[in-house]
């Protein structure tokens, strides 16, 4: 309704007031404070948002005040960690950085404390879901109305992948797609200070992919410098696209947990990276944002569009079918040697020695910091889920968190707080996979920078996953309800 109306009413109307208000407000009081000390003012503000924000409401089940300390001590030793590995201190520019955390932590605030919040994202993911509704009415026609019923993976996942990506195709066509990219990415300009090409970037991971958001700035890939392109692949692995969220809410994942997970980790993405690899390069798209056509590529008509994007749908879910079919087996294989290795060495106890054990101690200390409940085995649980996501891939990783409807399964323990953070720690497209997708197709759309491109991409991958982590305890330290958002329904 609002891109209806903007079509025929000026923007301005809206905007210009804002911009008084803020210039009145704002801008004056920021320039009461002396320069020097408007830095280490907005960090003492945020830190006071964070804390306040995080201590304020009563405690529920295990979502003490103790653990939400331990969840705000976790992200500080994250940030603390990039600090102290940046690749130049000097240069880091703290404004992207404080205002990172503090659009991220306030966006949490807005999903998971407010009622206006929930009921908003709460929208989004019923539209989401008749959405794929919609795919099943397909299905049904191709097979049979019980096939939608069944439950698997295949016929209840697929199938709304397919539909998703093509109907994106047909919106990208009309020009709504780019249209609210844009609208996200002059938001992150402004607010955050960084280049126009990171911006777009940025804001077009979480709806339409690593890969894809990376071609609308194709004619300017050439020319990013070291921290942009830098910034871009850590963009890629921080969330996820849009064609996997309506996989997983089909899985019965909580909506909206994924949903503010994606648009959580747009402004942590710009933090991390910018404290990770600081900006000393002049940027071609300093100052503007810029959406180039893809003429290309260009569709001939609406119908053109939509048919291409099913066989993009096709594309995207077979890879998806491939992948897990093939990551699965050789995990399995993996474990199976493992075993026998163990017991072979005596090595008997509890559990048999597999893959998953070995990264669930390995992470142990990473859930332990996003503020996972001590009780039982969570700790060991979650850092197992970190660990396989990060070796093979969310998908893996999810399918093992939905495995706790089965009262067989060890996930079945897993507690409402354990639960959500595990959900937001595992919304992410970084994987060592997803390291050799990115480094594909950076290095297709600009050949001449497949050597820089390779040697920031185990940097972006861990900046990536950390962003990701960051959702997750911001999340551990602001939810009350933590059954409301614990579960799909």
């Amino acid at each position: 309704m609002i891109r209806l109306i903007t079509c025929h009413v000026p923007i301005t109307i809206v905007t210009k007031p804002m911009h008084w208000v803020w210039k009145n407000t704002g801008v004056r009081f920021a320039e009461l404070i002396p320069e020097k000390m408007r830095i280490p003012a907005g960090a003492l503000l945020t830190i006071a948002v964070i804390i306040v924000g995080s201590m304020a409401s009563e405690e529920s089940q295990d979502n003490t005040r103790v653990n939400r300390v331990i969840s705000l001590f976790g992200l500080a030793v994250f940030i603390f960690g990039f600090w102290a590995t940046s690749r130049k201190r000097s240069a880091i520019n703290w404004h992207t950085v404080i205002v990172g955390m503090l659009v991220q932590f306030i966006v949490a605030l807005f999903v998971l404390r407010t009622g206006v919040g929930f009921d908003i994202f709460n929208f989004i993911s019923e539209l989401a879901r008749l959405l794929l509704g919609f795919a099943n009415d397909g299905v049904t026609f191709l097979t049979d109305k019980t096939v939608p019923e069944k439950g698997w993976f295949f016929t209840g996942v697929i199938p709304a992948i397919i539909f998703f990506v093509s109907f994106v195709q047909l919106l990208y066509y009309w020009g709504l797609i780019q249209w609210f990219i844009g609208k996200f990415a002059v938001f992150f300009f402004w607010s955050m200070r960084v280049s126009g090409a990171e911006a777009v970037v940025a804001s077009a991971s979480p709806f339409i992919g690593q890969g894809e958001s990376a071609m609308l700035i194709k004619p300017f890939v050439a020319h990013l410098t070291m921290a942009e392109l830098h910034q871009v692949m850590c963009s890629g692995f921080a969330t996820i696209a849009g064609s996997v969220l309506v996989a997983y809410i089909g899985m019965g994942l909580n909506p909206q947990a994924l949903i503010s997970s994606c648009v959580m980790s747009i402004p942590a993405s710009l933090a991390l990276s910018k404290l990770r690899y600081p900006e000393t390069e002049e940027s071609l798209t300093a100052g503007r944002v810029v959406i180039p056509d893809d003429d290309e590529h260009k569709a001939a008509n609406a119908l053109h569009a939509f048919a291409n994007g099913a066989w993009l749908g096709l594309k995207i879910a077979g890879m998806i079918v491939c992948t897990l079919l093939c990551i699965i087996a050789l995990l399995n294989l993996v474990d199976g040697l493992l075993t026998w290795w163990g017991r072979y060495i005596n090595l008997d106890g509890e559990y048999d020695l597999t893959l998953e054990l070995i990264l669930g101690y390995l992470f142990y200390p990473v859930a332990f910091l996003l503020g996972v409940s001590r009780e039982g085995k969570d700790l060991l649980l979650v850092g197992r889920l970190i660990g396989v996501k990060v070796i093979t891939n969310e998908f893996v990783a999810f399918t093992y968190l939905q495995s706790n409807d089965d009262p067989k399964s060890e996930y079945h323990s897993l507690s409402p707080r354990s639960r959500l953070i595990a959900t937001y720690a595992l919304c992410g497209f970084g994987n060592i996979g997803s390291l050799g997708t990115q480094i594909g197709v950076l290095s297709q759309i600009s050949p001449g920078r497949s050597g820089d491109v390779s040697r920031l991409a185990l940097s972006a991958l861990i900046s990536g996953v950390f962003s990701t982590l960051s959702s997750a305890s911001i999340a551990g330290l602001v939810v009350t309800d933590q059954e409301r958002f614990s579960s799909g329904s």
